[in-house]
């Protein structure tokens, strides 16, 4: 039952003009030295969601006068190397959800299609 009672992991960042923005993180990754996060923009409003593009957004762990602050990742060839792995990850996590089912009904629409 607890799967029903899911509470996203969510961040308020602030970018370098001062707009803060929600993002839920959906997986984090240690690679050598480096920390790299795989968030989405959170939205309160499903409607919004829907017209979001979808990206992800890859930022990495850096320290700024001891403080943790995340930052993009500009090197081109790091970006897709890490986000090959996140795509990777993330199709895993997901593989086959949607063909399970717990409503405990075989003759149910949500996913016993014959």
């Amino acid at each position: 039952m607890d799967e029903y009672n899911y509470i996203p992991e969510l961040y308020t960042l602030v970018d370098e003009e001062g707009v803060e923005q929600t993002f839920e993180m959906l997986d984090s990754l240690v690679d050598g030295d480096e920390t790299y996060y795989a968030m989405v923009p959170y939205y309160e409003n499903p409607e919004d969601l829907i017209n979001d593009s979808g990206e992800l957004v890859i930022l990495k762990s850096d320290y700024v006068d001891g403080e943790e602050m995340l930052i993009t990742v500009d090197d081109d060839d790091e970006f897709e190397r890490v986000g090959a792995i996140f795509l990777q990850r993330l199709e895993e996590m997901f593989e086959g959800e949607e063909d399970e089912c717990d409503c405990g009904d075989d003759g149910c629409d949500c996913c016993h299609h014959s």
